[in-house]
C-alpha cells in the first residue's frame, strides 16, 4: 500500500514538473517564432479552428446565461421595488465573471478535447517521433500555434459572450417582464465600467492560455492505444476546467484589490 502510494505521488510530482517544462518551451517558442512568416502560416488555421468555429456555441451561451440570470433575479429585485436596476446586476456578472468563465469552459470542452484528440492521435501513430526525426520540434510545429491561438481568441470570445449575455438579460427583464429599458441600460451604464470589461477580458487570457497548454500537453503524452487517447482527453478537460475556476478565484482576489485601491469601493445599486 505505502510502496504504490509513494509511486503515485512520485509520478505526479514528475508529471507537474514535465508540464511546467512543456509549458516553458511553448511559451519560449511562441516568443522567439511570433513574427516569422512560416509561424503565421501554421497559426491561421488554428485561429479559424479556434475562432470562428467556436463562435456560435459561445454566443448561444452567453444569450441563456444573461436570460437565466434575469429571470432568477427578476422576482426579487421587483419584491422590493429594484426591478429597474436589473442591468447593473445581469451585466456586471456577465462582464465580471460568467462571461469568461463559461467562455473558458466552452473552448477547455470543444477546443480543449480536439487538440488533445489530435496530438494524441499524432503520437500514437508516431507522427510526433517522425518529425524530431526530421529535425523539426514537435512542440514549435504542432504546440506552439495551437496555444497561441487559445491565448490570442479566447478574449474575443469572451467579448462576444459579453455581448449575447448583455442582450439575453435585457430581453428576459424589459421584453418579457416590462422593466423600462431607459433605466436598464442607465444602471447599467452607471455599474459597468471599463476595468469591469477588462477584467473579464484579463481573466480570459489566462483561461484561454491554460487550457490550451493542458490540452496539448496531456495529448503530447498520452498512453499509447485509442483507451489512451480517450483518457487523454477525459483528463485534459477535467484539468482545464479546475484550472479556469482556481484561476478565476487568484485573479478575482488580485483584480478585486487592485480595484479597492486604485478606486475604491463600488456599490452595485
Amino acid at each position: 500500500m505505502i510502496p504504490r502510494l509513494g509511486a503515485s505521488i512520485r509520478q505526479r510530482v514528475v508529471g507537474f514538473g514535465a508540464f511546467w517544462v512543456f509549458s516553458f518551451k511553448t511559451v519560449g517558442w511562441i516568443i522567439r517564432g511570433s513574427f516569422r512568416r512560416e509561424n503565421w502560416r501554421l497559426l491561421l488555421p488554428q485561429l479559424y479552428e479556434v475562432g470562428y468555429r467556436s463562435l456560435p456555441v459561445v454566443l448561444i451561451t452567453g444569450a441563456f446565461v444573461g436570460m437565466v440570470i434575469a429571470v432568477q433575479a427578476i422576482e426579487q429585485f421587483r419584491a422590493v421595488g429594484l426591478e429597474s436596476r436589473m442591468g447593473a446586476v445581469v451585466n456586471l456578472s456577465v462582464v465580471r465573471e460568467l462571461g469568461p468563465v463559461l467562455t473558458g469552459i466552452m473552448l477547455a470542452g470543444r477546443i480543449g478535447g480536439a487538440l488533445t484528440a489530435e496530438l494524441g492521435t499524432m503520437n500514437v501513430t508516431e507522427q510526433i517521433d517522425a518529425l524530431r526525426s526530421m529535425g523539426v520540434d514537435p512542440i514549435r510545429y504542432l504546440v506552439a500555434p495551437r496555444v497561441l491561438a487559445c491565448f490570442l481568441l479566447a478574449p474575443f470570445l469572451t467579448l462576444y459572450a459579453d455581448l449575447t449575455g448583455s442582450l439575453g438579460g435585457w430581453f428576459v427583464s424589459v421584453v418579457q417582464s416590462g422593466v423600462d429599458s431607459g433605466p436598464y441600460w442607465d444602471y447599467t451604464q452607471q455599474a459597468v465600467d471599463t476595468f469591469d470589461l477588462l477584467s473579464g477580458v484579463f481573466k480570459a487570457f489566462f483561461f484561454g492560455g491554460a487550457l490550451g497548454l493542458i490540452s496539448c500537453y496531456r495529448g503530447f503524452y498520452c498512453r499509447p492505444g485509442a483507451e489512451g487517447v480517450g483518457k487523454a482527453c477525459t483528463v485534459a478537460f477535467v484539468s482545464s476546467f479546475l484550472a479556469i475556476l482556481v484561476l478565476d478565484f487568484l485573479l478575482a482576489v488580485l483584480l478585486q484589490e487592485f480595484s479597492v485601491r486604485v478606486w475604491g469601493f463600488k456599490s452595485l445599486l
